[in-house]
């Protein structure tokens, strides 16, 4: 992911981890145009400064992205997951007040297949209209 993407929304998920335990792990979450960055804490976790986070990112782009879903509400959270093209699942948990990360991911995720569906459509049509031009495939 570009350092460059546009940053969509920035805060705190928790994730649950993939061991025998699934224990809930805080992560600071940067969403992009691109994908979803995850930074492990260092230390205790919490609202901690932004120094307390690993500068080192777990990426998960869009472009390997499937979908988001599974979403429950249960206890003030919101429980989501994130299916890659693989198959392999994530899933989060957030509080359920104000603006939903499942939502803006989703929302973002849907922004960029259209943006790729758009390139690729534009890209065929460019192709098309070149060979045409060149006489290729014209009847002698």
């Amino acid at each position: 992911m570009s350092l460059s993407a546009k940053v969509m929304r920035d805060g705190l998920l928790e994730k649950r981890s993939s061991g025998l335990l699934q224990l809930w792990k805080k992560k600071r979450c940067v969403l992009t145009e691109e994908g979803l960055r995850l930074h492990n804490c260092k230390g205790g976790g919490g609202d901690a400064p932004s120094s307390a986070w690993s500068s080192k990112a777990k990426e998960l782009r869009f472009e390997r992205m499937a979908t988001v879903d599974c979403v429950e509400y249960k206890r003030g959270l919101v429980y989501f997951t994130v299916v890659m093209a693989t198959g392999k699942e994530i899933d989060f948990r957030c509080p359920q007040d104000g603006a939903a990360w499942n939502a803006e991911i989703a929302l973002a995720l849907v922004r960029y297949k259209n943006l790729q569906a758009v390139q690729t459509g534009r890209n065929r049509h460019l192709s098309t209209a070149h060979l045409g031009s060149t006489g290729e495939d014209e009847e002698l």
